[in-house]
């Protein structure tokens, strides 16, 4: 347990608090504007199109890099599980939103992954999201809709999933290697996350 009081990161390393929610019943939706000329559809990914849409949603923005360094086998064994689903939202022919709905522990759903690209922030899309994955998981028989997120994230990404319903149960702290020191994501990825290095 750490001792109250500051505590210093190695440089090169980034560091992050994790607040993690849960929805123990299905919460009710709320209303959302008109989306003309988008539609949400079903995905069956491949590694490209996974780790496009993965990379325009989260990684060049908020630092999102856990699924980049994977090799081709371990990302392929999770996106293609029967038990994870995704889908987006499509707009002008290009999807423009990652939905990961995560079944693989009984009884469960985990929002694996959830956002929209820059192109769709602020039009009601992530609402909409929002509501198609609270329907989505509360279809099968599970007890519990959890998801997690960081400081790395929006700020607008906590204050969303409480209002959405979900209910903060737990915190950490997550340190890892800064993607941006390795040639995992470019240098000016997330750049409301100071540059420290070695």
């Amino acid at each position: 347990m750490l001792a109250n009081g500051y505590h210093d990161i190695e440089n090169g390393k980034v560091a992050m608090v994790v607040t993690h929610l849960q929805m123990l019943a299905p919460a009710e939706t709320r209303q959302v504007p008109d989306l003309p000329g988008v539609s949400f559809r079903h995905v069956t990914p491949d590694l490209d199109w996974f780790r496009d849409i993965f990379t325009r949603v989260g990684a060049l923005d908020w630092l999102w890099f856990g699924r980049l360094r994977m090799s081709d086998a371990e990302l392929s064994a999770i996106i293609h599980d029967p038990k994870v689903t995704h889908y987006t939202l499509s707009k002008d022919g290009r999807d423009e939103a990652l939905l990961e709905l995560d079944f693989r522990r009984e009884g469960e759903c985990e929002l694996a992954y959830f956002g929209v690209t820059p192109a769709m922030i602020g039009s009601g899309a992530g609402r909409y999201l929002m509501n198609q994955a609270i329907r989505l998981a509360w279809e099968q028989p599970i007890e519990r809709f959890h998801v997690h997120t960081c400081t790395l994230d929006s700020p607008q990404a906590l204050p969303f999933y409480i209002r959405s319903g979900f209910t903060p149960y737990r915190r950490q702290i997550e340190i890892d290697d800064d993607p941006r020191l390795n040639g995992l994501l470019p240098q000016s990825a997330a750049p409301h996350v100071p540059l420290i290095r070695r």
